[in-house]
């Protein structure tokens, strides 16, 4: 898969918790967001990872775009998906997919820094 447009290279296709339960997001490449150079291999510091206020397991789940969309280990949730290629905004003429991922982008925008 190549990066061809404004959307998958610019924003979050999913986010991911690492070992200090720190969230990050990452594009449809899994590349970082913030990365400087989004056609390099990808080292994990180049990751800018914080804890959220307010993250729990519930608001994870309304994050995620189905329940298939979510990877856990030991029952907690380490993954998730914000959308898939059925449901990418960018990849169709569907207002309701626009709304949906920029509902889970609100949600995102209004959690503080712990």
């Amino acid at each position: 898969m190549s990066l061809n447009n404004f959307f998958k290279i610019n924003l979050p296709y999913g986010m991911m918790k690492n070992e200090n339960n720190e969230w990050t997001c990452f594009n449809r490449e899994y590349k970082p967001l913030s990365n400087k150079d989004i056609f390099t291999d990808v080292d994990p510091k180049d990751f800018i990872y914080s804890k959220y206020k307010g993250l729990t397991e519930n608001v994870l789940q309304k994050l995620a775009d189905t329940p298939g969309s979510i990877q856990s280990v030991d029952g907690k949730i380490v993954k998730l998906f914000f959308y898939s290629d059925a449901t990418n905004p960018s990849n169709f003429s569907k207002k309701e997919l626009y709304n949906s991922y920029f509902e889970k982008i609100e949600i995102l925008s209004k959690l503080k820094v712990q």
